[in-house]
């Protein structure tokens, strides 16, 4: 278990989710109707209260706690076995949620691997945590025991902004150096970097801030050009997605990235305030989110999460008439609402 400077945690019999019954009437789903719906709005999550039971006798008698847990300014998101990882800014650390078992852990770590901007996180199949510090300007590991491992980073021009580990590499987005560097997962040594091309031309990072990898191919965030860049893992350049604009298909600040299943990109926009999905070809099949306050819209987003992980425990804030296929996660850094649950669904 992670050390914390606060954690939280009820029997799963005595923590529950608080949600309206979906009904055909106060449904959020997109697209709008008459077209077919694919995604819902399920709930979000803000603080503890969010997945348990709100001011429980329970909670007070065993742990004399009267003020939720909050989300402060979230950014990086990430779910590994039925947990969620969200990098906040706001509190120098990581929240570590577990909405089926109803625990709610906020790591702050100490003393060598003490945090200072971290932006976004990744958890390994080993359990080992990442963490992409951009003003501690180093990546910074622990155990599955929340136990400082290593730090490690570039001496000149380094300021990484995520990370994804794949194929036994540690794959990080420098901002600074404008470029995603490949790290040994086992020695942390240094092997090779991402693009090998000058600027003004095809391919080349101008502000790299999110990455993902799947299906053997790295897609890059680029801020400082409005597109998401494919890559081979070699680093051939494959392609883009996107460009400035307002338009369909266009962005002003794309930033959080994701791959589903089937290749499908979704690319979450901070001018925007929504997410768009791209098929495989790069052509746009939809958006979802919006900029306001009601249920399902967003308010500076910023990182993204798709996980085939707790159905089961989402699946009664699905319509009765739809099928849940997979849950999506995104992270506003403002607003009431701090991480958005939508469902992919389809009509049964």
């Amino acid at each position: 278990m992670f050390l914390t400077i606060t954690g939280i945690s009820l029997l799963a019999s005595c923590s529950k989710q608080i949600f309206i019954t979906p009904t055909a009437d106060n449904i959020v789903i997109y697209p709008s109707p008459p077209d077919k719906p694919r995604i819902q709005y399920l709930t979000s999550i803000s603080s503890s209260s969010d997945i348990l039971a709100p001011q429980s006798v329970f909670n007070k008698l065993i742990f004399g706690e009267d003020q939720p847990k909050s989300i402060f300014k979230p950014y990086g998101i990430f779910i590994r076995n039925g947990k969620i990882y969200i990098a906040d800014s706001g509190t120098r650390g990581i929240e570590i949620i577990d909405p089926v078992n109803g625990t709610f852990e906020i790591f702050v770590p100490t003393g060598l691997g003490q945090l200072k901007l971290p932006i976004n996180c990744f958890v390994d199949e080993e359990g080992k945590l990442y963490v992409a510090d951009v003003n501690r300007s180093q990546v910074v590991v622990f155990d599955e025991e929340g136990k400082f491992l290593n730090a490690f980073g570039e001496d000149e021009n380094y300021k990484p902004t995520d990370i994804f580990v794949y194929d036994e590499k540690i794959w990080v987005a420098n901002l600074e150096g404008q470029k995603v560097l490949v790290y040994d997962k086992k020695s942390f040594n240094f092997l090779f970097s991402i693009p090998d091309t000058e600027e003004k031309t095809k391919g080349f990072l101008y502000q790299p801030v999110n990455i993902f990898l799947a299906h053997d191919q790295l897609y890059v965030s680029d801020f400082g050009d409005f597109e998401v860049k494919k890559y081979n893992l070699e680093g051939k350049f494959l392609g883009s997605v996107g460009g400035f604009g307002r338009g369909l298909g266009q962005f002003v600040r794309p930033k959080g990235i994701a791959v589903d299943r089937d290749s499908n990109l979704y690319v979450v926009d901070a001018g925007f305030d929504n997410t768009q999905i791209f098929n495989d070809d790069g052509k746009l099949l939809m958006f979802f989110g919006g900029a306001g306050s009601s249920p399902g819209s967003m308010d500076l987003p910023a990182g993204i999460a798709i996980t085939e992980e707790m159905l089961d425990h989402f699946r009664p804030m699905v319509y009765e008439k739809f099928e849940l296929i997979y849950l999506i996660f995104v992270t506003n850094q403002y607003g009431p609402r701090k991480v958005n649950v939508y469902g992919y669904i389809k009509p049964r």
